[in-house]
C-alpha cells in the first residue's frame, strides 16, 4: 500500500471517530419523540422562572392564547420538550404550558410541595444534624444533588435536603410531552 493510501485511510479513520464522538456527545439532547433539541440541551431539564409575571400559553408563539400567569420568580419548572425560541414546561402542580425561552433561567431551585418542614442537614446524611428547615411550599436555591442529597442554600447558609423530598430534582420527566396545554396531569 502505498503512503498517499496509507495517509487517506488514517484521515478516514480519524474523521469516523470524530463523527462516532460527536453522536455520542449529542445522544441525550433529543426530544421525547427523537427529534433532535434545537438548544442542544437535553430534555427533560430543570430551569427556574426569571420573574414573578410569566406568561403560560397554549403553544409556542405570541398568537397561542395565554392559560394563566405564574406568579413566583425562581420556581423550578421541568423543560419537557422545546422549539428554538419556546420552552414546553411541566410545573409543581402538573400544568404543562408554553414558556418563551427569554423568561427562564438555568439557575436551579427546589421547591417543598409538602404541607410539612423539610430538614436541612449539614451534610448528605439522614443522621447529619439539622442546620434549618425548609417551609412548607418554599423555594430554595438548589446546586447540585448526589447520592439522593441536594445541596442547597439559603442566604449564606449551604445544606442539603433528600432530593425525594424536593420538587425540582427528578430526572426522569413528570408531565407527558405529548399532552396539550393546560392543568392537570
Amino acid at each position: 500500500m502505498s503512503g498517499k493510501a496509507r495517509s487517506r485511510i488514517h484521515r478516514l479513520a480519524v474523521l469516523g471517530t470524530v463523527l462516532a464522538a460527536a453522536a455520542l456527545a449529542g445522544a441525550g439532547q433529543t426530544m421525547p419523540d427523537g427529534r433532535p433539541t434545537p438548544s442542544g440541551q437535553p430534555v427533560p431539564r430543570w430551569l427556574s422562572l426569571k420573574s414573578d409575571e410569566v406568561r403560560a400559553r397554549f403553544g409556542p408563539g405570541l398568537d397561542y392564547r395565554i392559560l394563566w400567569e405564574y406568579q413566583v420568580s425562581g420556581l423550578p419548572v421541568q423543560v419537557i420538550a422545546e422549539t428554538e425560541e419556546w420552552r414546553k414546561i411541566c410545573d409543581p402542580e402538573g400544568g404543562v404550558a408554553w414558556v418563551h425561552r427569554s423568561v427562564v433561567s438555568s439557575r436551579r431551585s427546589a421547591l417543598n410541595t409538602s404541607g410539612a418542614e423539610i430538614p436541612i442537614r449539614s451534610g448528605p446524611s439522614a443522621t447529619a444534624g439539622v442546620r434549618a428547615r425548609l417551609a412548607p411550599h418554599a423555594l430554595v436555591a438548589m446546586e447540585d444533588c448526589e447520592d439522593g442529597w441536594c445541596e442547597v442554600r439559603v442566604r449564606r447558609m449551604r445544606g442539603f435536603v433528600r432530593q425525594s423530598d424536593v420538587f425540582g430534582t427528578q430526572s426522569r420527566a413528570l408531565c407527558n410531552a405529548a399532552r396539550p396545554a393546560g392543568r392537570g396531569r
